[in-house]
């Protein structure tokens, strides 16, 4: 089946504010979120549609993109994530719903506690431990290594899952007992009524993290936090035609949960470094050629730089300043896409300051000469 327009799915046009845009996606989602109309996969997947296309439109590029490529642009992307269930979409949209949602180790989402948990009565597996955090890498990078992708290795100061006990954080198998909170179901309810009925919070328990049971004898590596602190070595495989600023998430590379708790992601940030050489312009690169009045007036064949070495340029006698000269697919490979850019090469005239008296003279004989005089 094919996608719907994302501006048709969210209900406005193309020159909506950001501020519209995200009114209209909020709207959206509580009319359709999976608690208030259960098991109506209809609503379920037209949740989902909203907010795919609410993370395009709300980002600049992303965007842009889209309005250019359509949705086969959106294919491949490395920093769109799909979505599991509600509370992975509502994990990426805090700003919008406030940040109260499920996974931080302290409470149900906002969903649950306005209408009941109803995916948590759905069975919902528990929560083991407690999540690990993001960690946000910048990766500088050169127009080289940008125009035809590279990998990188880092290293890094993060919480890594403990060896000796495989992150539980216990010393052996019998060092657990259950937990006396939550009796071992991992998690706790509250029961609460108002104006409006009976309402239900379900929450992982704080006591156990979740896991139903507690540790009585911590591993000794670890002291019972699962997790140690060191530096470690990250392979970041960046693809080609990235842009400064742009970003990439490396799921569960990000600091280790304790007890257990699954790990946070790492969002490494692009960082394009300044060239000697070349100005970028999308998947284009512009350089800028200095010619003397004889070169450009008879022609002549120049060697310039390009991102894969040095290559010769022919040019035409004639050449006006100013005129770009295109050299086909000399610039960055497309992001998740056949082909590249184009080199553009940008001709200058180099006008000289000062000229010795020889120089002068041949200058004045051709001032007045009829094909050097500036037409009528």
């Amino acid at each position: 089946m094919a996608k719907r327009d994302y501006y048709e799915v969210l209900g406005i046009d193309k020159s909506a504010s950001k501020d519209d845009m995200k009114k209209a996606y909020r709207k959206l989602a509580m009319k359709y979120h999976p608690d208030r109309n259960p098991n109506d996969k209809e609503a379920e997947e037209k949740f989902k549609e909203a907010a795919e296309a609410y993370e395009v439109l709300s980002d600049d590029q992303k965007k842009a993109k889209y309005d250019r490529l359509g949705h086969s642009g959106m294919k491949g992307g490395q920093d769109f994530h799909g979505f599991s269930d509600a509370n992975d979409i509502f994990s990426h949209f805090s700003d919008i719903f406030g940040g109260a949602f499920s996974g931080g180790g302290g409470g149900g989402s906002i969903f649950e506690d306005f209408f009941g948990g109803g995916r948590s009565q759905r069975g919902r597996p528990k929560a083991q431990g407690v999540p690990g955090s993001d960690l946000k890498v910048t990766l500088k990078l050169t127009l080289e290594e940008i125009a035809k992708g590279t990998t990188k290795k880092i290293k890094i100061k993060k919480h890594s899952t403990c060896s000796t006990c495989s992150g539980t954080g216990a010393r052996d198998s019998g060092s657990y007992q259950t937990c006396s909170v939550c009796k071992g179901a991992g998690e706790v309810r509250q029961v609460s009524r108002s104006v409006f009925g009976q309402f239900v919070n379900i929450a992982p328990c704080s006591n156990c993290s979740g896991s139903g049971k507690v540790v009585t004898s911590p591993c000794k590596t670890c002291s019972g936090d699962g997790r140690i602190y060191g530096e470690s070595t990250i392979k970041i495989n960046v693809p080609a035609g990235v842009h400064d600023g742009s970003y990439m998430s490396l799921r569960g590379e990000g600091n280790a949960g304790k007890q257990g708790g699954a790990p946070g992601d790492i969002i490494v940030i692009f960082n394009e470094l300044p060239h000697e050489y070349f100005l970028r312009d999308g998947d284009n690169i512009i350089y800028d050629l200095n010619l003397s009045f004889p070169e450009a007036v008879l022609g002549a064949e120049v060697e310039i730089p390009t991102l894969t070495g040095r290559a010769k340029l022919k040019i035409e006698s004639g050449t006006q300043p100013g005129k770009f000269l295109k050299m086909r697919e000399k610039g960055i490979q497309h992001l998740n896409a056949h082909g590249a850019g184009d080199q553009l090469v940008r001709i200058n005239v180099f006008i000289p300051k000062k000229l010795n008296s020889e120089e002068k003279n041949i200058m004045k004989q051709l001032k007045d000469m009829p094909n050097i005089k500036v037409p009528e």
